[in-house]
């Protein structure tokens, strides 16, 4: 089974190459990595052409470089060049877990393919260094539906494998958080279809915590708030940012 792993970039000379290394590096022999990166100014396409002259293991190593019109701009360029099964978007700095990751994924597909929508896992944060901080604060439920991101960003972006049959492209108009309404909206699609989401019960992804979203955080959250009502409702988005300031305020 293909995985199509997609990665973004702009000026990331100085974390691409973990991201690059921990793909080059599967197990699993059947992998596109789409690199689609806005135009850098820096050494990023030198680093990534590096492994496109080492192309090992079944790696199908695909490298664009134009000007975008943001980061979700770029992603849903890059999901219109790819080919897997299964797609994730593995952003600059961010990492596999270990070279048996997607062996995993693709283990836990086996034969059901066709009727999976989401494979996802667990996320372990780690610093500029790669080094572990810690488990992400929100953990998958057993059984995720597009109505569980109610309670939040249950499942990190980077440990969300769809299928390509039922991916939708994200909306620009949100600016920071438009992965959080494409997960919400792919699920919606796939529920739709009467396909199952698989639980992989390991850390799947290793998540670099300064991300877009981290450093545009109040501006994320308003977004969130925004995309919540659009699919839960007004009422029931307010009734849980309440939860929310509660739970917040208890753990403190």
């Amino acid at each position: 089974m293909r995985i199509t792993i997609i990665t973004v970039t702009y000026n990331a000379e100085a974390t691409i190459e973990r991201t690059m290394e921990s793909v080059a590096n599967q197990s699993h022999t059947d992998i596109e990595h789409i690199v689609m990166d806005g135009a850098s100014k820096d050494r990023t396409l030198d680093i990534v052409n590096r492994y496109h002259q080492q192309e090992r293991n079944g790696l199908r190593l695909i490298v664009k470089s134009e000007p975008d019109k943001g980061l979700y701009d770029a992603m849903n360029k890059a999901v219109k060049l790819a080919t897997g099964a299964f797609v994730c978007f593995l952003n600059a700095g961010d990492k596999l877990h270990d070279s048996n990751t997607l062996a995993n994924i693709a283990k836990a597909a086996d034969g059901k393919e066709k009727d999976t929508a989401v494979i996802y896992g667990n996320t372990a944060i780690v610093d500029n260094d790669g080094a572990f901080i810690r488990s992400r604060r929100l953990t998958p439920p057993d059984n995720l539906c597009w109505r569980s991101f109610k309670q939040g960003m249950l499942v990190c972006h980077q440990a969300f494998y769809i299928n390509r049959d039922i991916i939708q492209p994200y909306d620009l108009s949100y600016r920071f958080s438009a992965d959080f309404d494409w997960c919400i909206r792919c699920m919606k699609e796939g529920e739709k279809q009467r396909m199952t989401n698989i639980y992989v019960r390991d850390y799947v992804a290793d998540y670099l915590s300064e991300g877009m979203t981290t450093a545009n955080h109040k501006a994320s959250l308003k977004e969130r708030f925004r995309i919540m009502a659009v699919h839960y409702g007004m009422l029931p988005t307010i009734v849980q940012h309440i939860w929310f300031i509660f739970r917040a305020a208890v753990k403190k």
